[in-house]
């Protein structure tokens, strides 16, 4: 009797598994990179995060400053026109543009670890907010770039 029963789940009992480990890889192949997912550590700022004032907001000083330490500290992973690479995302795209001055700061000062993003608690915070100034200012740049399109 014991022989009967196992036979089947003998048999059954791979196929199984490879149908249900078929089922994982094809989930995982199936579902590309999802950039929005990429883009949802901004979501993830607290409201009191969110709810803070950028000082150097629309100051051309604190553009061009957060620009310098853009390049120094971002773009290598980000692109030095923040376009995005193989290692990082574009910092162009309306989920960063859109998003509140303070939650790109929360970002900034926490990193994304697990993405391979460094925590820039260190740099200090007016430093911070430069880049938030430059990064902002990308989105007239980009306003500007479509306006002269044909």
């Amino acid at each position: 009797m014991t022989a009967w029963f196992a036979a089947p789940l003998g048999l059954g009992l791979p196929v199984a598994l490879a149908n249900n480990s078929q089922k994982r890889e094809t989930r995982t192949l199936a579902q590309p990179r999802n950039d929005e997912s990429v883009y949802g550590e901004i979501a993830k700022a607290p409201a009191e995060a969110r709810a803070k004032r950028n000082p150097f907001e629309n100051d051309a000083k604190a553009i061009a400053a957060g620009s310098k330490l853009f390049e120094q500290h971002c773009a290598e992973c980000h692109g030095n026109m923040a376009e995005g690479s193989k290692k990082a995302p574009s910092l162009r795209e309306d989920e960063v543009q859109r998003a509140e001055p303070g939650a790109l700061f929360w970002v900034l000062t926490n990193g994304v670890v697990r993405r391979g993003m460094p925590v820039w608690s260190k740099l200090p915070e007016p430093q911070r907010w430069q880049i938030v100034s430059f990064l902002k200012s990308l989105r007239n740049d980009i306003s500007m770039h479509s306006a002269s399109l044909p």
